[in-house]
């Protein structure tokens, strides 16, 4: 039982963010850092859990968010109404086994069922309104759904730009994420490229190349050092000129070894001392310092450049080439960031998002990282299911139904599992202010009058129940995800009999 309260205690916490009006959760962090979100995933991972079920449910919570991306307070809530079920049935004197083995039955019986209610869904790269629609669904419980459109167009058009629809797969590393404080989120931009938090190393080089070859080197514009652990002592005047001679030399050969490579841009992992940068703008070679890894390999990818970790190995061959890289400056402040654009291979995007504070940045990218979820889960599966909690209605009535026609005990782990599924819509409209027990008992008796699994909570006050008409949409994988993954975790915590660390159990 003291399972149970714990994890129930995790679910009750989220249940007040579900849905389009649910709230959002102001947390701090040791460092006095304030995140403000509504994202289930985040929230349970800042959260400081010490009960061990507890932090089953915290990994409940990230499983659904890694695979499906979306759903992550929906899978804990309805984790939390089954075991809050098992919890009754166990009072009932019914053995947790019995009880584990009829929630499991029900899942698979409500997984078939939602089979059967499913509509497919085009994916059409020459027409994603479809698409946008259902990108809007999952952005309208976030704190970007003022500029809702926007952003839903924004994460269709890049999972489109890199998916692969013949393998139906997206691969979401070509899509990267940037931030940068100041503006409005309506700034926010889907770049066709590569966008770098630096500039040009130089003032006086050019902002703005156009048809660029670029030398993407990890090697820094610096002499060699002698690898020997003997010193080398400088005495004389002579001595110096001679060593300062000898670095001018190497610098100079760098830079012809790139600008003999054909390079009209080196863009280098490490730094370069002044000497070599007024080098480089003297023979006219832009040049960009301190260029992390990941970045390093995406510009790679997007200019069909190669890494070269050497200046003797660079060659013709390995330039990258983009139509144009620019540098961007904000308003009145100094900062600038480096846009790539009109790559050679331009499946490789960026999206960039504007905003007032960081806070307001970081819950922009994760709202969008659940949009860019959810349109790759319909590329590799085109199967919806309607939101507002009409699929789980229709999944509860189906569930309900079958129960009595169950012999065996497990037809009141059956009828748990039903009242379990009708928590989702009830805590939808509860975050809405709407009367939970009149709402959902009115839309149960139209679904079963009307035979239509796609009426649900009218949360927005659109003045319908038709889901289907709302276009609140969610895909098929990841509803029949969270109630598989809510049923294993449940199926698990009732199986086990005492949660002791090895210390207490001596």
């Amino acid at each position: 039982m003291s399972h149970i309260l714990a994890a129930r205690t995790i679910a009750s916490t989220l249940r007040t963010s579900l849905g389009p009006k649910g709230l959002d959760k102001l947390m701090m962090s040791p460092d006095s850092d304030v995140t403000i979100t509504n994202d289930g995933a985040t929230i349970l991972k800042m959260m400081d859990v010490d009960h061990e079920i507890a932090k089953l449910m915290v990994q409940l919570s990230q499983s659904q968010d890694d695979e499906i991306g979306d759903g992550t307070t929906g899978v804990v809530v309805l984790a939390g109404a089954l075991l809050e079920q098992a919890e009754i049935l166990l009072d009932k004197g019914i053995h947790p086994i019995r009880v584990a083995d009829g929630f499991e039955m029900a899942a698979q019986f409500a997984s078939q069922h939602l089979e059967t209610i499913a509509d497919s869904f085009p994916v059409d790269p020459a027409n994603t309104e479809p698409l946008v629609k259902v990108a809007m669904t999952t952005l309208g419980s976030k704190i970007v759904n003022r500029c809702h459109r926007q952003m839903a167009e924004i994460a269709v058009n890049a999972v489109m730009t890199v998916a692969d629809l013949k393998s139906k797969d997206v691969n979401f590393e070509l899509i990267k994420v940037e931030g940068k404080e100041g503006g409005k989120l309506e700034d926010t931009m889907l770049v066709k490229g590569v966008v770098v938090d630096k500039d040009f190393s130089h003032p006086q080089m050019p902002k703005e190349l156009r048809d660029v070859k670029i030398a993407i080197l990890t090697c820094p514009f610096e002499p060699p050092k002698p690898k020997t652990k003997h010193k080398l002592d400088v005495t004389s005047v002579e001595d110096y000129k001679e060593l300062r001679k000898y670095e001018h030399e190497k610098f100079d050969e760098m830079v012809r070894q790139v600008k003999d490579a054909g390079a009209t841009l080196a863009i280098c992992q490490w730094g370069f001392d002044d000497e070599a940068n007024h080098l480089l703008l003297q023979r006219q070679l832009p040049a960009v310092r301190w260029v992390g890894g990941p970045e390093i390999e995406l510009i790679a990818i997007a200019t069909g450049g190669r890494i070269v970790p050497r200046f003797q190995e660079l060659s013709a061959d390995k330039l990258g080439r983009a139509g144009l890289v620019r540098e961007l400056s904000f308003g009145t402040t100094r900062d600038h960031m480096l846009v790539i654009e009109e790559c050679s291979n331009s499946r490789a995007v960026t999206i960039f998002i504007r905003g007032g504070n960081k806070m307001v940045i970081e819950e922009a990218k994760r709202s969008l990282h659940d949009a860019l979820c959810v349109v790759r889960n319909l590329v590799r599966d085109d199967r919806i299911v309607y939101g507002g909690g009409a699929a789980e209605i229709s999944c509860a009535l189906a569930v309900s139904q079958q129960a009595d026609q169950i012999s065996t005990l497990e037809q009141y782990a059956f009828r748990g599992f039903a009242d379990a599924l009708e928590v989702i819509p009830m805590a939808l409209a509860e975050n809405s202010g709407l009367s939970a027990i009149h709402t959902l008992t009115e839309v149960k008796t139209r679904q079963l009058k009307e035979k239509n699994p796609a009426l649900g909570i009218d949360c927005q006050d659109k003045g319908t129940c038709d889901m289907k008409e709302q276009n609140v949409i969610e895909t098929l994988h990841s509803k029949k995800q969270q109630i598989m993954l809510a049923t294993q975790l449940v199926k698990m915590i009732l199986k086990i009999d005492d949660v002791r660390s090895p210390a207490e159990s001596m």
